[in-house]
């Protein structure tokens, strides 16, 4: 329920802040005091595109603060869904800056105005006389109907099977298009993979040891001549290395008899010729195994150009991610044998639900069936009682055929509406003015009040076309309703604001050559004046005041 409103800064509001009571409110006031203003900026809280620049100080912002108590309606999952923190007391604001931008927040989260108008649909329902779209809605009247009957826990039974229902359809669509597309490119898929396993690939083959080996075949030649003018130059000319250095070695042993340092030096050399000598020998073994191996130098370029082709084709750079590649192509081959397994698994799944929800939907409907004689019944009774004896009510039922199982059963309702003798039953919003269309909504609401946590409903001026006794009898269904719910009523009928736990004036008031709106709650005092003004203008006589009293219930 609406707990408190704040306005600040909205056309002629400089500064408002209303408690409103839990039961049944009721504003009053003269014409053009400002009650619409009031309406106009708790829309916007509800989500209200703005139309246009309505500052009563154009220096400052706009801020329209709505709190609501939100223990009864169950909407945690809707915060969670919106990723909004969950608050028992939830505040609702609007701020528009004098440039006409626009800011939303729900409990100091900002939200964008979809949220804010999804969520504003749940606390606050707004109903006029000449809003009549929401009872010609057949969503609605199935609400009606459910809610009457108590079918939630069948319907949430029905709707849970039916979300699944449409999840493995979509599951099984989804599965069926992508098969149909994976069998026609299944030739491809093929082509491709043989092709990718008929080069032998092996993870633990070296892309770069292959190409080692056939860069060396390819220079065997100028290799082995390297090789052997090595060997020459160390070991088999007359000049070579290992000779100069046996020499040398000569020398030094000679002069080490004389100079006894020399023997060091001696050792160093001595191991310098034994290296180079096994260097020679090494060398001429590496030449002699160095041969040029034609048909080996065509398998490596061969296999390499296999290699080469597949990684530029696959846009891929090693042997690793080629085998990858022909793995997915597998993958897919697999798939697309095992898809039609799947889809006959599907298949089954989905006529399995359907059945299920097909003996739901035949119990939902019995529901319905057995609940709308006593709703049409219900319906005529108060219908007769706010001055609409001639009124007729009728709720049609039709069970639609299997195919047409839809989020709420396969139920088509739809409300019939005559208002007088001798008129034929049709929609509502063909043969219903706004004033017998509310005071019908009015009837509806009061009756599912009792049923199900309605949000908070407020009537604007939907007493139109009615007085007296009547009105009284209006009144005392707001006040009936107001049992199960908030009910905030804007009327000009002193016996409709006779019903009201709170009652609250709107006024014009000036000061400093502005016009200033106000609203003030009523004493009982200040009640009885006002009912008393309604009745028969100011100043109020004292035949007035007495009736006053008497509406009021006051001794």
């Amino acid at each position: 329920m609406l707990s408190r409103l704040i306005i600040r800064n909205y056309a002629l509001i400089e500064n408002l802040d209303i408690a409103f009571s839990g039961k049944l409110n009721i504003v009053t006031g003269e014409t053009g005091a400002g009650k619409s203003i009031i309406l106009g900026a708790l829309s916007l809280i509800l989500g209200q595109r703005i139309e246009g620049k309505y500052f009563f100080n154009q220096q400052k912002k706009c801020v329209i603060e709505g709190h609501f108590n939100i223990s009864d309606y169950q909407l945690g999952s809707f915060f969670d869904d919106k990723d909004l923190d969950y608050e028992k007391e939830t505040v609702l604001r609007r701020e528009i800056s004098s440039d006409g931008k626009s800011r939303a927040f729900v409990n100091d989260t900002p939200v964008n105005l979809t949220v804010l108008r999804e969520l504003g649909e749940l606390l606050i329902d707004i109903h006029s006389q000449h809003a009549t779209m929401e009872i010609n809605n057949e969503k609605f009247q199935l609400l009606v109907v459910d809610s009457i009957a108590s079918n939630e826990l069948l319907l949430k039974s029905y709707q849970d099977n039916y979300r699944k229902f449409k999840a493995v359809n979509h599951e099984l669509k989804t599965l069926v298009d992508s098969t149909a597309q994976a069998k026609t490119d299944a030739d491809y898929y093929l082509f491709q993979f043989n092709e990718l396993e008929e080069a032998s690939l092996n993870a633990s083959e070296e892309q770069e040891l292959l190409e080692q080996e056939l860069d060396a075949l390819s220079h065997a030649e100028e290799i082995k001549k390297s090789l052997i003018n090595v060997g020459l130059a160390l070991s088999d000319e007359e000049h070579a290395a290992v000779v100069l250095l046996k020499e040398a070695l000569l020398e030094l042993q000679h002069t080490q008899k004389y100079l006894p340092e020399m023997e060091v030096l001696s050792e160093r050399l001595n191991s310098a010729l034994i290296e180079v000598r096994d260097i020679a020998a090494e060398v001429e073994l590496i030449e002699q195994g160095t041969l040029i191996d034609v048909p080996r130098t065509d398998v490596l370029s061969e296999r390499l150009s296999i290699i080469y082709n597949l990684q530029k084709k696959h846009h891929v750079s090693s042997v690793e991610e080629l085998i990858d590649v022909r793995e997915s192509f597998s993958d897919k081959l697999n798939s697309v044998s095992h898809a039609d397994e799947e889809i006959e698994r599907l298949k089954k799944e989905s006529e399995i639900l359907k059945a299920e929800l097909i003996v739901l939907s035949d119990t939902l409907s019995a529901s319905r069936n057995e609940i709308i004689p006593t709703i049409e019944l219900r319906l005529q009774e108060m219908l007769n009682e706010i001055g609409m004896p001639n009124a007729h009510l009728k709720i049609d039922n039709q069970l639609l055929d299997e195919l047409s199982l839809g989020s709420s059963g396969r139920n088509k309702i739809q409300f019939l509406f005559s208002a007088n003798k001798g008129q034929d039953l049709a929609p509502m919003n063909k043969v219903a003015s706004g004033g017998e269309l509310s005071r019908l909504m009015l009837s509806i609401k009061s009756l599912m009040s009792h049923h199900i946590a309605l949000p908070t409903i407020i009537f604007d001026e939907i007493d139109t076309g009615i007085s007296g006794e009547i009105a009284l009898k209006v009144g005392s269904i707001m006040e009936r309703l107001s049992e199960g719910m908030q009910v905030i009523t804007i009327t000009h009928l002193p016996q409709i604001a006779s019903k009201g736990d709170a009652h609250y004036y709107v006024y014009k008031d000036e000061k400093q050559d502005i016009t200033h709106t106000n609203i003030a709650l009523l004493t009982k005092e200040e009640r009885i004046t006002e009912i008393a003004k309604m009745l028969s203008g100011e100043p109020p006589g004292t035949f007035a005041l007495q009736h006053a009293k008497e509406l009021l219930d006051v001794k």
